[in-house]
């Protein structure tokens, strides 16, 4: 790995998002980092540029380097080798953390691409020198329905939009566009990274998730649909585990104490509720959790039901490196990936059920297909330059 201040012979690559923002959620992180161990895998250079503002920090009086969210970002980026390949623009990119802005502009002019994910990096001045900048969508709908609703346009000022809604161009896709070139692609994950491990049988079986039960944005209603949050996709599946009670179902889930009559109705229902602070605290651990799991359920954002985006998860991705069989939701996913061995997919509760029992019955077959799928499919290397190629910029 290059260090700073040396000359750098590699093409580079700047990825932009909120890794810092939130301190312990190491499923989030590990987005990124699948995306930027990727990029380096295929022969590039990586600059990771974030940003904070003081009413993000537990304190805002403090410096940014003493802050919660300073030291998770620098342990994660110090913990997979980018210690000196990344940044934090401070309250309006007046102050840079860690490498300087004048060496972030000097290293964003050389670069070939800004891959942007949500368009979380709004600095104009940096933006500006990059030859293309593509808003990379990783909740798809949203920010499409925002735009077509006139409430707010994320996409202006890039160039491209790359989405893992793999329907985005589909005439079905109930979603409005970006009014960008769109290209779909899976979520990357650095293999090499993800070992499988021997995945026994469980005597029960866990089956497991990491969740947020609503997450930052609203449900949004438009053209006679309700296009909602988890929440409301899975109060339609509470009773899988009394479907089977074999198996133990483990879920991580970030929910508000608010939410106290889902909690115990979860509970009651068979639901076994994990802190997610402690499953995702770090990404050694969260890797921990997947590879102790069976399998994973996972049950989608109402948004991903309801438009029909084919959106597929980062985290599935992951737990199929891992071998570790996926059973998911389907939101038309189904159109673009293998489905019936190592990854399942379900509309109804009673299609979960039959999924379950089917993974959990045959555990070992499931397991092998899943890092074989993840091999063909989902594999960093190949994910990532091919959609660098379709964005013309490798």
């Amino acid at each position: 790995m290059a260090s700073a201040g040396k000359p750098r012979h590699r093409p580079t690559v700047v990825v932009a998002g909120a890794l810092a923002q939130r301190p312990g959620v190491a499923g989030h992180a590990w987005v990124f980092l699948n995306w930027m161990l990727g990029l380096r895998a295929i022969g590039l250079d990586v600059l990771f540029l974030d940003r904070l503002e003081p009413e993000m920090l537990d304190d805002p009086w403090q410096p940014v380097q003493a802050s919660r969210q300073w030291k998770w970002l620098h342990h994660v980026m110090e913990l997979t080798g980018f210690g000196n390949d990344f940044a934090v623009l401070y309250d309006g990119g007046r102050v840079c953390a860690g490498i300087s802005r004048a060496e972030i502009v000097a290293r964003v002019r050389g670069a070939h691409v800004l891959l942007n994910f949500m368009g979380y990096l709004d600095d104009e001045e940096i933006a500006s020198v990059v030859d293309r900048r593509i808003f990379v969508d990783i909740d798809p709908g949203f920010a499409q329905l925002w735009r077509t609703l006139g409430l707010h346009d994320a996409f202006v000022g890039h160039d491209a939009v790359a989405t893992v809604g793999l329907e985005a161009n589909s005439p079905e896709c109930l979603v409005g566009d970006s009014g960008l070139p769109t290209f779909t692609t899976l979520p990357p994950v650095a293999l090499d990274h993800w070992p499988v491990s021997p995945i026994g049988r469980q005597l029960p079986a866990r089956v497991t998730s990491v969740a947020t039960w609503r997450g930052p944005f609203a449900p949004i209603e438009h053209d006679g649909i309700h296009y909602g949050l988890r929440v409301h996709e899975f109060r339609r599946f509470l009773d899988l585990p009394r479907l089977v009670p074999s198996v133990r179902f483990e879920l991580a889930l970030d929910i508000d104490p608010s939410d106290s009559g889902d909690i115990a109705r979860l509970g009651a229902c068979g639901w076994s509720l994990l802190d997610p602070s402690d499953v995702a605290a770090d990404p050694a651990r969260y890797r921990s959790f997947i590879a102790g799991s069976a399998a994973e359920l996972v049950i989608a954002k109402g948004m991903y039901v309801q438009s029909g985006g084919g959106w597929f998860s980062d985290r599935s991705a992951c737990y199929l490196a891992s071998g570790r069989p996926v059973i998911a939701q389907e939101t038309g996913f189904g159109k673009h990936l293998p489905t019936g061995k190592g990854l399942l997919s379900f509309d109804r509760l009673d299609e979960a059920a039959a999924a379950v029992a089917e993974v959990v019955g045959n555990i070992e077959l499931h397991a092998a297909a899943a890092r074989r799928l993840a091999e063909e499919s989902f594999d960093a290397r190949i994910v990532l330059r091919r959609l660098l190629q379709q964005l013309d910029v490798i």
